[in-house]
């Protein structure tokens, strides 16, 4: 085709909308317009790149015996309630786009493709001789983003290859999930980018066993967390690190100090002469689950942040306890907020691991008690500095078991920082580089709710489940998981 015949339209200003430099690049030169937020043509030159990338793409999976189909994008609520996503999709996260049909059935538009796959293998997969079974797609997928940005890394409508395998036994599934990580790497390298591989949390999508492909750049939205030596990188949601010892504590007997104006670690610091590591700091939460409002109080050392990914995962997994299955949001409470369930108002600054449960309120949808966990770093800790629930009041030289009691199990809720030393050895220190998600792949080696139609027989006659699944999906540089 000739040029002239193209509907090839370039712009000399760079659109307002657009902070990233590719972003920009691409209204210019004409590979994408704008049709609303978070909305884009892909113009035929685009079109033509991503062709492109499709043929990389399905040269990689076939060589690994994948197969490749489509999945439908109208999906039932039905599906999604069956796999206990629904309320975490159109409500915690909220990114499901969600609609009525005309006969009054709940459907969605797919963000992901987790429930219609397993729907799919549940009614087709009926002895364990079918398995292994790797399906893929590239496909349409639509995400109710909050803010869309940053023109296809952002998007509410974009494109996304995902994969989905199933297994007869956990060994298989692992030789499935080595493949794709290396077929990921061989197609990032035929694109050309320069990239990194790091442990990730599995976050919605679920597995024991997560991995990311970053492209490692400024305008990345995630941290990656690593060593000069390669042998770890993971994101900042996941990374894990060597806690620095603590200041020796200038306090050795427990007693009650007046603490004006120190409501915070540095005040408190400046004013006691201690070590901000010498400090048991409570934070508060409102962890709202499906039914249940639980009140969270999370004892951390004075010298670490939480980690909210770790925590959401900790209180994910006690959720059962409180009668509930999904974590909607998890938020520290503002002072407004607060005040919906509390019978008075906290000192907040001195709050003390063992606040009071008699400060919550009566209210029906609210937890009568805190849940109170402490981090490692805090649990470590002797003759600390903590708030005493009086205003203006700390107590210095406490103990555990002696006036606080540890939960029955110490959680991990700390982030790991830039300038941290690693766990695998202790000479490295872990560095920071911004990176842009453009694949991840997990594994869940664990058996579907419901086993194939006809339970198979291995040849020992043992029954095997049909549903040792590994969920891969992800993305290459056009598109955003």
């Amino acid at each position: 085709m000739r040029l002239s015949n193209a509907l090839f339209v370039t712009q000399r200003e760079t659109p307002s909308e657009a902070e990233l430099t590719s972003h920009q690049l691409l209204l210019r030169a004409g590979f994408i317009r704008r049709v609303g937020s978070g909305t884009y043509a892909y113009l035929p030159l685009l079109q033509r790149v991503l062709h492109k990338l499709h043929d990389i793409i399905r040269q990689e999976l076939a060589a690994i015996g994948a197969q490749e189909c489509l999945l439908p994008q109208l999906q039932s609520a039905d599906l999604w309630r069956e796999s206990g996503r629904w309320d975490s999709y159109t409500q915690a996260e909220g990114i499901m786009f969600a609609l009525t049909d005309r006969q009054g059935r709940e459907q969605a538009l797919g963000p992901t493709h987790e429930e219609v796959v397993t729907f799919l293998a549940r009614d087709l997969i009926r002895s364990y001789r079918q398995l292994p079974v790797h399906l893929y797609q590239i496909q349409t997928k639509f995400r109710d983003e909050i803010r869309p940005r940053f023109g296809l890394l952002r998007a509410r409508e974009f494109t996304m290859k995902d994969g989905y395998s199933f297994h007869a036994t956990p060994d298989d599934l692992h030789i499935t999930f080595e493949q794709v990580g290396e077929a990921y790497a061989r197609i990032l390298d035929r694109a050309g980018v320069r990239w990194r591989a790091v442990q990730a949390d599995s976050g919605a999508i679920g597995g024991s066993n997560s991995r990311e492909f970053m492209v490692l750049a400024q305008a990345g939205e995630d941290e990656v967390l690593y060593t000069d030596d390669g042998v770890y990188a993971a994101n900042s949601e996941k990374a894990e690190s060597r806690l620095s010892k603590a200041w020796p504590s200038p306090f050795q007997a427990f007693e009650k100090r007046a603490t004006p104006n120190a409501a915070t670690i540095e005040s408190i610091c400046r004013l006691l002469s201690c070590h901000a590591s010498n400090v048991v700091k409570n934070v508060l939460y409102e962890a709202h689950l499906n039914g249940v409002m639980v009140p969270v109080l999370v004892s951390v050392r004075g010298d670490q942040t939480v980690n909210e990914t770790k925590l959401a995962n900790v209180i994910t997994q006690i959720a059962p306890t409180f009668g509930a299955d999904t974590l909607l949001r998890l938020v520290v409470p503002s002072a407004e907020q607060q005040r919906a369930w509390l019978r008075r108002n906290l000192p907040l600054g001195y709050l003390s691991p063992d606040l009071g449960d008699e400060f919550i309120a009566d209210v029906p949808s609210v937890a009568a008690q805190f849940l109170r966990l402490v981090d490692r770093s805090a649990a470590e800790l002797t003759n600390f500095v903590t708030g005493a629930n009086e205003s203006e009041v700390h107590v210095v030289g406490a103990n555990w078991t002696e006036q606080f009691t540890l939960p029955p199990s110490v959680v991990d809720v700390r982030l790991a920082r830039e300038g941290d030393t690693s766990l695998h050895d202790a000479s490295q220190r872990l560095r920071s580089a911004r990176g842009i998600e453009v694949g991840i792949f997990s594994s869940s080696a664990r058996s579907t709710p419901q086993p194939c139609r006809q339970p198979s027989r291995t040849p020992t006659g043992t029954s095997v489940p049909c549903g040792w699944a590994v969920t891969v999906w992800g993305s290459l540089a056009w598109c955003r998981p």
